[in-house]
Protein backbone atom coordinates (compact mmCIF):
# COMPACT_ATOMS: atom_id res chain seq x y z
CA UNK A 1 0.00 0.00 0.00
CA UNK A 2 1.21 3.62 -1.01
CA UNK A 3 1.91 6.32 1.43
CA UNK A 4 -0.74 8.88 1.85
CA UNK A 5 1.60 11.50 2.81
CA UNK A 6 5.28 11.92 1.97
CA UNK A 7 7.67 10.86 5.25
CA UNK A 8 8.72 13.72 7.15
CA UNK A 9 12.65 14.16 7.95
CA UNK A 10 13.42 13.93 11.25
CA UNK A 11 14.11 17.39 13.35
CA UNK A 12 17.54 18.55 14.59
CA UNK A 13 17.76 21.28 17.26
CA UNK A 14 21.50 22.56 17.92
CA UNK A 15 22.53 23.69 20.84
CA UNK A 16 19.09 22.71 22.71
CA UNK A 17 19.41 25.20 26.15
CA UNK A 18 20.45 27.97 24.51
CA UNK A 19 16.41 28.33 23.13
CA UNK A 20 14.34 30.73 25.32
CA UNK A 21 11.64 28.07 25.69
CA UNK A 22 13.44 25.27 27.68
CA UNK A 23 14.91 28.10 30.31
CA UNK A 24 10.95 28.62 30.65
CA UNK A 25 9.98 25.13 30.96
CA UNK A 26 13.21 24.34 32.90
CA UNK A 27 11.78 26.93 35.44
CA UNK A 28 8.60 26.29 35.80
CA UNK A 29 9.45 22.68 36.74
CA UNK A 30 11.75 23.68 39.08
CA UNK A 31 8.85 26.36 40.66
CA UNK A 32 6.66 23.60 40.51
CA UNK A 33 8.68 20.81 42.86
CA UNK A 34 10.24 23.80 45.39
CA UNK A 35 7.01 24.75 45.95
CA UNK A 36 6.11 21.15 46.96
CA UNK A 37 9.58 20.52 49.00
CA UNK A 38 9.16 19.86 52.63
CA UNK A 39 6.90 19.69 55.84
CA UNK A 40 5.41 22.86 54.75
CA UNK A 41 5.12 22.02 51.33
CA UNK A 42 1.95 23.43 48.80
CA UNK A 43 0.25 20.67 47.73
CA UNK A 44 -0.35 20.10 44.12
CA UNK A 45 -3.57 18.50 42.34
CA UNK A 46 -3.47 16.57 39.53
CA UNK A 47 -5.97 14.96 36.78
CA UNK A 48 -6.06 15.07 32.89
CA UNK A 49 -7.67 17.23 30.76
CA UNK A 50 -11.28 15.59 30.64
CA UNK A 51 -11.94 15.05 34.29
CA UNK A 52 -11.27 11.38 36.34
CA UNK A 53 -9.46 10.92 39.17
CA UNK A 54 -7.98 14.20 40.96
CA UNK A 55 -4.40 13.20 42.35
CA UNK A 56 -3.66 15.74 45.55
CA UNK A 57 0.02 15.46 46.53
CA UNK A 58 3.40 17.12 47.33
CA UNK A 59 4.96 13.52 46.82
CA UNK A 60 7.89 13.41 43.95
CA UNK A 61 6.70 9.96 43.32
CA UNK A 62 2.70 10.98 42.08
CA UNK A 63 3.85 14.12 40.89
CA UNK A 64 6.28 13.23 38.05
CA UNK A 65 4.26 10.12 37.33
CA UNK A 66 1.61 12.84 36.74
CA UNK A 67 3.47 15.71 35.08
CA UNK A 68 3.11 16.01 30.99
CA UNK A 69 6.69 17.04 30.39
CA UNK A 70 7.23 17.88 26.51
CA UNK A 71 10.78 19.01 26.00
CA UNK A 72 13.47 15.67 25.66
CA UNK A 73 15.97 17.29 27.45
CA UNK A 74 13.42 17.57 30.98
CA UNK A 75 12.28 14.25 29.87
CA UNK A 76 15.94 13.06 30.08
CA UNK A 77 15.30 15.03 33.85
CA UNK A 78 12.63 13.16 35.18
CA UNK A 79 13.11 9.92 33.72
CA UNK A 80 16.65 9.98 36.13
CA UNK A 81 14.48 11.37 38.85
CA UNK A 82 12.07 8.43 38.31
CA UNK A 83 14.48 5.51 38.17
CA UNK A 84 16.63 6.99 41.38
CA UNK A 85 13.15 6.96 43.19
CA UNK A 86 12.14 3.48 41.98
CA UNK A 87 15.46 2.26 44.06
CA UNK A 88 15.16 4.23 46.49
CA UNK A 89 11.86 5.95 47.04
CA UNK A 90 12.85 8.71 49.08
CA UNK A 91 14.87 12.26 48.60
CA UNK A 92 13.09 12.47 44.79
CA UNK A 93 12.01 16.12 45.18
CA UNK A 94 15.76 16.44 46.43
CA UNK A 95 17.05 15.07 43.52
CA UNK A 96 15.19 17.21 40.85
CA UNK A 97 15.04 20.69 42.74
CA UNK A 98 19.20 20.37 43.02
CA UNK A 99 19.43 18.70 39.13
CA UNK A 100 17.16 21.92 37.96
CA UNK A 101 19.46 24.45 39.86
CA UNK A 102 22.63 23.01 38.66
CA UNK A 103 21.58 23.39 35.02
CA UNK A 104 20.36 27.04 35.81
CA UNK A 105 23.59 27.55 37.50
CA UNK A 106 26.00 26.12 35.21
CA UNK A 107 24.08 27.06 32.27
CA UNK A 108 24.74 31.43 33.49
CA UNK A 109 28.72 30.26 33.59
CA UNK A 110 30.66 31.40 31.03
CA UNK A 111 32.75 28.27 31.13
CA UNK A 112 32.50 26.15 28.26
CA UNK A 113 30.29 22.65 29.26
CA UNK A 114 33.08 20.08 29.08
CA UNK A 115 35.35 21.86 31.43
CA UNK A 116 32.04 22.45 33.91
CA UNK A 117 31.08 18.93 33.73
CA UNK A 118 34.37 17.99 34.56
CA UNK A 119 35.28 20.07 37.37
CA UNK A 120 31.48 19.42 38.79
CA UNK A 121 32.70 15.10 38.73
CA UNK A 122 35.48 16.54 41.02
CA UNK A 123 32.90 18.57 43.24
CA UNK A 124 31.14 15.43 43.36
CA UNK A 125 33.80 13.19 44.22
CA UNK A 126 35.06 15.92 47.26
CA UNK A 127 31.20 15.35 48.36
CA UNK A 128 30.99 11.95 48.10
CA UNK A 129 34.65 10.74 49.71
CA UNK A 130 33.67 13.42 52.33
CA UNK A 131 30.03 11.84 52.90
CA UNK A 132 31.70 8.17 53.72
CA UNK A 133 34.54 9.09 55.54
CA UNK A 134 34.71 8.73 59.53
CA UNK A 135 35.52 13.00 59.45
CA UNK A 136 31.56 13.89 57.88
CA UNK A 137 30.23 16.24 60.35
CA UNK A 138 26.67 15.71 58.63
CA UNK A 139 25.87 12.10 59.20
CA UNK A 140 24.80 10.50 62.23
CA UNK A 141 25.60 6.77 63.07
CA UNK A 142 22.31 4.50 63.39
CA UNK A 143 22.29 2.05 66.19
CA UNK A 144 19.34 -0.78 65.56
CA UNK A 145 19.86 -1.30 69.64
CA UNK A 146 18.12 1.58 70.32
CA UNK A 147 15.18 3.05 68.58
CA UNK A 148 15.72 7.15 68.66
CA UNK A 149 16.75 7.38 65.70
CA UNK A 150 15.11 4.94 63.60
CA UNK A 151 12.23 6.70 65.32
CA UNK A 152 13.54 10.17 63.80
CA UNK A 153 13.92 8.75 60.85
CA UNK A 154 10.03 7.92 60.02
CA UNK A 155 8.92 10.12 61.59
CA UNK A 156 11.11 13.29 59.53
CA UNK A 157 9.60 11.00 56.14
CA UNK A 158 6.05 11.10 57.47
CA UNK A 159 6.44 14.90 58.68
CA UNK A 160 7.83 15.97 55.60
CA UNK A 161 4.24 15.11 53.62
CA UNK A 162 1.53 17.31 54.32
CA UNK A 163 -1.08 15.75 52.28
CA UNK A 164 -1.14 12.66 54.83
CA UNK A 165 -2.85 15.93 56.96
CA UNK A 166 -1.55 14.39 59.77
CA UNK A 167 -1.04 16.04 63.80
CA UNK A 168 1.66 15.21 66.44
CA UNK A 169 0.16 12.27 68.11
CA UNK A 170 -0.92 10.84 64.50
CA UNK A 171 2.30 10.88 63.14
CA UNK A 172 4.25 9.73 66.22
CA UNK A 173 1.38 6.78 66.50
CA UNK A 174 2.14 6.24 63.12
CA UNK A 175 5.32 6.50 63.34
CA UNK A 176 5.79 3.61 66.51
CA UNK A 177 3.54 1.38 63.88
CA UNK A 178 5.82 1.84 61.21
CA UNK A 179 8.87 0.86 63.29
CA UNK A 180 6.90 -1.47 64.96
CA UNK A 181 6.12 -3.41 61.47
CA UNK A 182 9.51 -3.30 59.77
CA UNK A 183 10.55 -4.66 63.34
CA UNK A 184 8.24 -7.93 62.66
CA UNK A 185 10.19 -8.19 59.13
CA UNK A 186 13.68 -8.69 60.63
CA UNK A 187 14.46 -12.83 60.44
CA UNK A 188 14.24 -13.82 64.32
CA UNK A 189 17.59 -16.14 63.47
CA UNK A 190 20.16 -14.48 61.56
CA UNK A 191 21.18 -16.59 58.05
CA UNK A 192 24.32 -16.47 55.76
CA UNK A 193 22.01 -14.35 53.36
CA UNK A 194 19.17 -13.38 55.53
CA UNK A 195 15.74 -11.48 53.59
CA UNK A 196 13.39 -9.13 55.13
CA UNK A 197 9.86 -10.23 55.47
CA UNK A 198 7.23 -7.92 54.09
CA UNK A 199 4.57 -5.15 55.33
CA UNK A 200 1.11 -5.56 54.06
CA UNK A 201 -0.87 -2.84 54.12
CA UNK A 202 -4.34 -2.92 54.91
CA UNK A 203 -6.89 0.04 53.63
CA UNK A 204 -9.36 1.13 56.02
CA UNK A 205 -10.53 4.52 55.17
CA UNK A 206 -12.95 6.85 56.56
CA UNK A 207 -11.81 6.18 60.29
CA UNK A 208 -9.00 8.26 62.50
CA UNK A 209 -5.37 7.56 61.61
CA UNK A 210 -4.94 6.76 65.71
CA UNK A 211 -7.22 3.91 64.97
CA UNK A 212 -4.36 2.62 62.85
CA UNK A 213 -2.67 -0.75 63.76
CA UNK A 214 -0.23 -3.62 63.60
CA UNK A 215 -0.87 -7.47 63.91
CA UNK A 216 1.73 -10.05 63.09
CA UNK A 217 0.48 -12.07 60.38
CA UNK A 218 -1.61 -11.93 57.52
CA UNK A 219 -5.49 -10.36 56.87
CA UNK A 220 -7.35 -11.59 54.16
CA UNK A 221 -10.90 -9.70 54.20
CA UNK A 222 -14.09 -12.24 54.61
CA UNK A 223 -17.19 -10.14 54.10
CA UNK A 224 -19.34 -13.54 54.73
CA UNK A 225 -17.40 -14.60 58.01
CA UNK A 226 -19.80 -14.15 61.32
CA UNK A 227 -18.20 -11.97 64.41
CA UNK A 228 -20.29 -13.58 67.00
CA UNK A 229 -19.85 -17.47 65.96
CA UNK A 230 -17.17 -18.99 67.79
CA UNK A 231 -14.01 -20.26 65.29
CA UNK A 232 -13.44 -23.60 65.32
CA UNK A 233 -10.45 -25.06 63.46
CA UNK A 234 -9.29 -28.28 63.57
CA UNK A 235 -5.72 -28.93 64.80
CA UNK A 236 -2.74 -31.60 64.89
CA UNK A 237 -1.40 -33.50 67.85
CA UNK A 238 0.92 -30.83 67.94
CA UNK A 239 -1.69 -28.12 68.79
CA UNK A 240 -0.68 -26.50 64.89
CA UNK A 241 -2.97 -25.29 62.46
CA UNK A 242 -1.96 -27.10 59.22
CA UNK A 243 -2.64 -24.88 56.22
CA UNK A 244 -3.65 -25.68 52.16
CA UNK A 245 -2.30 -22.81 50.05
CA UNK A 246 -4.05 -23.46 46.21
CA UNK A 247 -3.30 -21.29 43.76
CA UNK A 248 -6.02 -22.38 40.94
CA UNK A 249 -9.69 -22.55 40.79
CA UNK A 250 -11.67 -24.59 43.64
CA UNK A 251 -15.08 -23.50 41.62
CA UNK A 252 -15.49 -26.56 39.52
CA UNK A 253 -14.67 -24.72 36.34
CA UNK A 254 -12.19 -26.17 35.42
CA UNK A 255 -12.19 -26.16 31.58
CA UNK A 256 -13.07 -23.10 29.52
CA UNK A 257 -14.12 -22.66 26.27
CA UNK A 258 -10.76 -21.25 25.30
CA UNK A 259 -8.72 -24.46 26.28
CA UNK A 260 -10.25 -26.66 23.61
CA UNK A 261 -13.05 -29.32 23.24
CA UNK A 262 -13.66 -31.88 25.88
CA UNK A 263 -15.17 -35.31 25.06
CA UNK A 264 -18.07 -36.62 27.32
CA UNK A 265 -19.40 -40.32 27.05
CA UNK A 266 -23.15 -40.17 27.36
CA UNK A 267 -25.06 -40.35 30.26
CA UNK A 268 -21.88 -38.57 32.27
CA UNK A 269 -22.52 -34.87 33.86
CA UNK A 270 -18.85 -32.91 33.33
CA UNK A 271 -20.09 -30.79 36.41
CA UNK A 272 -20.62 -33.73 38.32
CA UNK A 273 -17.47 -35.10 38.04
CA UNK A 274 -15.76 -32.08 38.61
CA UNK A 275 -17.53 -31.48 42.04
CA UNK A 276 -17.07 -35.36 42.73
CA UNK A 277 -13.13 -34.62 42.20
CA UNK A 278 -13.56 -31.53 44.77
CA UNK A 279 -15.19 -33.47 46.98
CA UNK A 280 -12.41 -36.53 47.11
CA UNK A 281 -10.25 -33.28 47.02
CA UNK A 282 -12.04 -32.22 50.16
CA UNK A 283 -11.64 -36.04 51.43
CA UNK A 284 -7.70 -36.00 51.36
CA UNK A 285 -7.71 -32.69 53.55
CA UNK A 286 -9.38 -33.78 55.88
CA UNK A 287 -7.70 -37.38 56.31
CA UNK A 288 -4.02 -35.38 56.06
CA UNK A 289 -5.34 -32.79 59.09
CA UNK A 290 -5.55 -30.25 57.10
CA UNK A 291 -7.53 -27.23 59.43
CA UNK A 292 -7.02 -24.34 56.60
CA UNK A 293 -7.35 -24.11 53.30
CA UNK A 294 -6.89 -21.17 51.47
CA UNK A 295 -7.49 -20.29 47.89
CA UNK A 296 -6.35 -17.15 45.72
CA UNK A 297 -9.53 -17.85 43.27
CA UNK A 298 -12.99 -19.54 44.47
CA UNK A 299 -13.91 -22.27 45.94
CA UNK A 300 -17.01 -24.17 44.98
CA UNK A 301 -20.14 -23.91 47.56
CA UNK A 302 -20.58 -27.65 48.12
CA UNK A 303 -16.91 -28.01 48.55
CA UNK A 304 -17.33 -25.06 51.49
CA UNK A 305 -19.64 -27.17 52.96
CA UNK A 306 -18.23 -30.25 53.27
CA UNK A 307 -14.70 -28.61 54.81
CA UNK A 308 -17.00 -26.79 57.09
CA UNK A 309 -18.73 -29.88 58.54
CA UNK A 310 -15.64 -31.57 59.06
CA UNK A 311 -14.04 -28.34 61.10
CA UNK A 312 -11.76 -27.25 57.84
CA UNK A 313 -11.80 -23.38 57.47
CA UNK A 314 -11.93 -22.41 53.87
CA UNK A 315 -10.94 -18.72 52.85
CA UNK A 316 -11.60 -17.79 49.21
CA UNK A 317 -10.66 -14.91 46.61
CA UNK A 318 -7.52 -14.72 48.98
CA UNK A 319 -6.15 -13.19 45.64
CA UNK A 320 -2.39 -12.95 43.88
CA UNK A 321 -0.76 -10.41 45.81
CA UNK A 322 -1.37 -12.68 48.99
CA UNK A 323 0.16 -15.93 47.51
CA UNK A 324 3.79 -14.77 48.23
CA UNK A 325 4.08 -13.68 51.86
CA UNK A 326 1.37 -16.44 52.65
CA UNK A 327 3.48 -19.55 51.35
CA UNK A 328 6.76 -17.38 53.25
CA UNK A 329 5.12 -16.99 56.11
CA UNK A 330 3.39 -20.80 56.74
CA UNK A 331 6.08 -22.63 54.87
CA UNK A 332 3.35 -23.89 52.50
CA UNK A 333 3.78 -24.19 48.55
CA UNK A 334 1.22 -23.31 46.52
CA UNK A 335 -1.39 -25.79 45.02
CA UNK A 336 -1.58 -25.77 40.88
CA UNK A 337 -3.98 -28.73 41.18
CA UNK A 338 -5.72 -31.34 42.26
CA UNK A 339 -3.50 -33.47 42.98
CA UNK A 340 -1.46 -33.35 46.44
CA UNK A 341 1.55 -34.22 47.57
CA UNK A 342 2.37 -34.52 51.15
CA UNK A 343 5.52 -31.55 51.53
CA UNK A 344 2.79 -28.92 50.26
CA UNK A 345 1.48 -27.85 53.31
CA UNK A 346 2.24 -25.35 55.87
CA UNK A 347 1.53 -24.74 59.21
CA UNK A 348 0.19 -21.67 61.50
CA UNK A 349 0.11 -20.68 65.12
CA UNK A 350 -3.59 -19.67 65.13
CA UNK A 351 -6.27 -18.23 63.31
CA UNK A 352 -8.76 -15.51 64.54
CA UNK A 353 -11.34 -13.26 63.38
CA UNK A 354 -10.80 -9.53 63.44
CA UNK A 355 -13.09 -6.32 62.73
CA UNK A 356 -12.01 -2.96 61.47
CA UNK A 357 -14.67 -0.30 60.90
CA UNK A 358 -17.59 -2.61 58.92
CA UNK A 359 -14.67 -5.08 57.34
CA UNK A 360 -14.35 -8.40 59.06
CA UNK A 361 -11.00 -9.96 58.58
CA UNK A 362 -9.65 -13.43 59.31
CA UNK A 363 -6.49 -12.99 60.99
CA UNK A 364 -3.75 -16.06 60.35
CA UNK A 365 -0.89 -15.91 63.24
CA UNK A 366 2.08 -17.26 61.91
CA UNK A 367 4.96 -19.85 64.22
CA UNK A 368 7.48 -17.05 63.34
CA UNK A 369 6.46 -13.53 62.52
CA UNK A 370 8.53 -12.32 59.11
CA UNK A 371 5.25 -11.47 57.54
CA UNK A 372 2.70 -8.67 59.05
CA UNK A 373 -0.59 -6.30 58.54
CA UNK A 374 -0.58 -2.46 58.97
CA UNK A 375 -3.95 -1.60 59.38
CA UNK A 376 -3.87 2.12 57.76
CA UNK A 377 -6.66 4.58 58.50
CA UNK A 378 -7.06 7.67 57.12
CA UNK A 379 -9.94 10.53 57.58
CA UNK A 380 -10.65 10.31 53.43
CA UNK A 381 -9.38 8.55 50.19
CA UNK A 382 -7.12 11.31 49.27
CA UNK A 383 -5.34 11.26 52.25
CA UNK A 384 -5.42 7.55 52.61
CA UNK A 385 -3.61 7.41 49.16
CA UNK A 386 -0.82 9.86 50.81
CA UNK A 387 -0.34 8.10 53.49
CA UNK A 388 -0.11 4.66 51.85
CA UNK A 389 3.06 6.01 50.06
CA UNK A 390 4.43 7.95 52.81
CA UNK A 391 4.53 4.44 54.93
CA UNK A 392 5.98 2.75 52.01
CA UNK A 393 8.60 5.14 51.53
CA UNK A 394 9.20 4.87 55.34
CA UNK A 395 9.42 0.76 55.25
CA UNK A 396 11.82 0.88 52.23
CA UNK A 397 14.05 3.63 54.29
CA UNK A 398 14.27 1.64 56.82
CA UNK A 399 15.26 -0.95 54.90
CA UNK A 400 18.58 1.03 53.47
CA UNK A 401 19.03 1.91 56.68
CA UNK A 402 19.63 -1.85 57.85
CA UNK A 403 21.76 -2.60 54.92
CA UNK A 404 23.39 0.81 55.50
CA UNK A 405 23.30 2.17 59.20
CA UNK A 406 23.82 5.49 58.54
CA UNK A 407 21.68 9.08 58.44
CA UNK A 408 22.32 12.55 57.00
CA UNK A 409 20.70 15.57 58.91
CA UNK A 410 17.91 17.22 57.15
CA UNK A 411 16.01 20.45 57.66
CA UNK A 412 18.48 21.73 54.64
CA UNK A 413 21.95 21.18 57.22
CA UNK A 414 23.30 18.74 54.79
CA UNK A 415 22.89 20.82 52.20
CA UNK A 416 24.82 23.82 53.70
CA UNK A 417 27.41 22.19 55.56
CA UNK A 418 28.23 20.76 51.94
CA UNK A 419 28.61 23.84 50.24
CA UNK A 420 30.57 25.53 53.15
CA UNK A 421 32.81 21.81 53.13
CA UNK A 422 32.99 22.68 49.13
CA UNK A 423 34.19 26.07 49.55
CA UNK A 424 36.69 25.46 52.47
CA UNK A 425 38.47 22.46 49.81
CA UNK A 426 38.21 24.59 46.72
CA UNK A 427 40.23 27.47 47.98
CA UNK A 428 43.00 25.04 49.15
CA UNK A 429 43.20 22.70 45.91
CA UNK A 430 46.82 22.75 44.63
CA UNK A 431 48.04 24.15 41.26
CA UNK A 432 48.33 20.08 40.46
CA UNK A 433 44.96 19.42 40.75
CA UNK A 434 44.13 22.69 38.10
CA UNK A 435 46.11 20.59 35.71
CA UNK A 436 44.71 17.69 35.83
CA UNK A 437 41.31 18.71 35.54
CA UNK A 438 42.67 21.07 32.40
CA UNK A 439 41.01 24.15 34.07
CA UNK A 440 42.33 27.48 35.54
CA UNK A 441 41.50 28.44 39.24
CA UNK A 442 39.03 30.79 38.51
CA UNK A 443 37.03 28.57 36.45
CA UNK A 444 37.01 25.90 38.94
CA UNK A 445 35.97 28.66 42.00
CA UNK A 446 33.46 29.95 39.45
CA UNK A 447 31.68 26.24 39.28
CA UNK A 448 32.53 25.20 42.66
CA UNK A 449 30.92 28.38 43.52
CA UNK A 450 27.65 27.56 41.18
CA UNK A 451 27.32 24.36 42.86
CA UNK A 452 27.42 25.33 46.18
CA UNK A 453 24.78 27.55 45.14
CA UNK A 454 23.01 24.88 43.35
CA UNK A 455 22.83 22.90 47.25
CA UNK A 456 21.58 26.07 49.28
CA UNK A 457 19.17 27.07 47.39
CA UNK A 458 17.75 23.37 47.83
CA UNK A 459 17.58 24.27 51.42
CA UNK A 460 15.95 27.48 50.89
CA UNK A 461 13.26 25.81 48.77
CA UNK A 462 11.80 24.87 52.39
CA UNK A 463 10.67 27.78 53.22
CA UNK A 464 7.61 28.89 51.91
CA UNK A 465 6.60 31.60 54.30
CA UNK A 466 9.01 34.42 52.53
CA UNK A 467 11.47 34.55 56.39
CA UNK A 468 14.57 35.15 56.23
CA UNK A 469 17.24 31.96 56.11
CA UNK A 470 20.96 31.71 57.74
CA UNK A 471 23.44 29.61 57.47
CA UNK A 472 26.27 29.79 60.69
CA UNK A 473 29.64 30.04 60.46
CA UNK A 474 30.39 27.08 63.19
CA UNK A 475 28.81 24.30 62.01
CA UNK A 476 27.42 25.30 58.85
CA UNK A 477 24.09 24.35 59.33
CA UNK A 478 20.80 26.00 57.92
CA UNK A 479 18.35 28.18 60.30
CA UNK A 480 15.01 29.31 59.70
CA UNK A 481 13.97 33.19 60.79
CA UNK A 482 9.62 33.66 61.42
CA UNK A 483 8.35 35.72 58.99
CA UNK A 484 7.73 39.48 59.06
CA UNK A 485 10.85 40.31 60.89
CA UNK A 486 13.29 42.70 59.51
CA UNK A 487 16.89 41.93 57.98
CA UNK A 488 18.83 42.71 61.15
CA UNK A 489 22.59 42.15 62.24
CA UNK A 490 21.18 40.26 65.58
CA UNK A 491 19.57 37.08 64.63
CA UNK A 492 20.52 35.50 67.92
CA UNK A 493 17.07 36.69 69.55
CA UNK A 494 15.15 34.92 66.10
CA UNK A 495 16.82 31.75 65.85
CA UNK A 496 16.33 29.38 68.35
CA UNK A 497 17.43 25.36 66.39
CA UNK A 498 18.88 24.89 63.66
CA UNK A 499 16.73 22.98 60.72
CA UNK A 500 18.01 19.04 62.19
CA UNK A 501 17.37 20.18 65.50
CA UNK A 502 21.46 19.26 66.80
CA UNK A 503 22.08 22.73 67.40
CA UNK A 504 20.49 25.01 69.65
CA UNK A 505 21.18 29.30 69.74
CA UNK A 506 23.38 28.66 73.22
CA UNK A 507 26.42 29.44 71.82
CA UNK A 508 28.12 32.78 70.54
CA UNK A 509 27.43 32.07 66.71
CA UNK A 510 27.76 34.14 64.03
CA UNK A 511 25.00 33.86 61.09
CA UNK A 512 24.95 35.06 57.47
CA UNK A 513 21.98 35.00 54.82
CA UNK A 514 21.86 32.18 52.04
CA UNK A 515 21.67 33.67 48.61
CA UNK A 516 20.70 37.30 49.93
CA UNK A 517 22.36 40.76 49.35
CA UNK A 518 25.44 40.30 50.79
CA UNK A 519 26.18 36.77 48.76
CA UNK A 520 27.46 33.67 49.33
CA UNK A 521 30.66 34.56 50.87
CA UNK A 522 33.26 31.77 51.15
CA UNK A 523 34.35 30.46 54.48
CA UNK A 524 38.00 29.99 55.70
CA UNK A 525 37.47 27.47 57.87
CA UNK A 526 36.15 23.49 57.92
CA UNK A 527 32.93 23.29 59.57
CA UNK A 528 32.65 22.03 62.66
CA UNK A 529 31.11 18.68 63.88
CA UNK A 530 28.64 19.46 66.44
CA UNK A 531 29.32 18.74 69.92
CA UNK A 532 25.81 17.99 71.26
CA UNK A 533 23.24 15.71 69.79
CA UNK A 534 19.52 15.37 70.62
CA UNK A 535 18.28 12.61 69.08
CA UNK A 536 14.76 12.90 70.09
CA UNK A 537 14.34 15.93 67.83
CA UNK A 538 16.30 15.42 64.94
CA UNK A 539 15.21 15.49 61.27
CA UNK A 540 17.06 12.87 59.42
CA UNK A 541 17.32 11.99 56.08
CA UNK A 542 18.06 8.41 54.38
CA UNK A 543 21.86 8.45 53.58
CA UNK A 544 21.66 5.82 50.96
CA UNK A 545 18.93 7.67 49.03
CA UNK A 546 20.16 11.51 49.79
CA UNK A 547 23.77 9.95 48.20
CA UNK A 548 22.41 8.45 45.48
CA UNK A 549 20.11 11.60 44.77
CA UNK A 550 23.49 14.28 44.69
CA UNK A 551 25.07 11.90 42.38
CA UNK A 552 21.73 11.28 39.92
CA UNK A 553 21.22 15.11 40.33
CA UNK A 554 25.13 15.96 38.94
CA UNK A 555 25.05 13.16 36.86
CA UNK A 556 21.99 14.39 35.03
CA UNK A 557 22.30 18.13 34.88
CA UNK A 558 25.95 16.83 33.27
CA UNK A 559 24.33 15.19 30.58
CA UNK A 560 21.67 17.71 29.93
CA UNK A 561 24.11 20.60 29.73
CA UNK A 562 26.59 18.50 27.60
CA UNK A 563 23.80 18.18 24.79
CA UNK A 564 24.70 19.57 21.70
CA UNK A 565 21.84 17.93 19.61
CA UNK A 566 18.61 17.09 19.30
CA UNK A 567 17.64 14.29 16.63
CA UNK A 568 13.51 14.14 16.71
CA UNK A 569 11.26 11.91 14.81
CA UNK A 570 8.77 13.65 12.96
CA UNK A 571 6.61 10.81 11.78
Amino acid sequence: MSRLEAKKPPLFVSEPLSEDTVGQSLSLLSGILKSCYGPAGRLKQLHNGVGGYVCTTSQSSALLGRLSVSHPALRVLTASVQNHLSRFSDCGLFTAILCCNLIEKFKSLNVASCTVVKISQHLLSLCMDYLKSEACACRVSVDFSSVETLLCLVRSVLTSKPACMLNKPEADHLTVLILKAFMYTVPCHVETNAVLGKCIIVPVKGRRVLDSTVLPGLLIETPEIQLAKPLTVKRTCSNVIKMALFCVSMAGDGFGPEEGTVTVHHGISLEVAELNQLLNLGKQLVNDEVGLVVCQKVIHPSLKQYLKENHVMAVDRAGLSLMEPLSRMTGSKPIASIHLCPNCYGTLKDVRVERFASKHFTHLIPNDTVVCSLVLCNRNETAWDELKRACETAEHVLQLTIKEPLALLGGGCTETHLASYIRHKSCNLSTSSFEDLGCSRTQYQLVADGFCRALESVACSLNHHDGEILTDMVYGHCWFVPPRFPSVSNWSDLVSKCGCGVNGNTENLSWRPLQGQFGSSIRQGCPKEPTVKAPDFLTLDCFAAKCSGLQVALETASLILDLSYIIEDQN
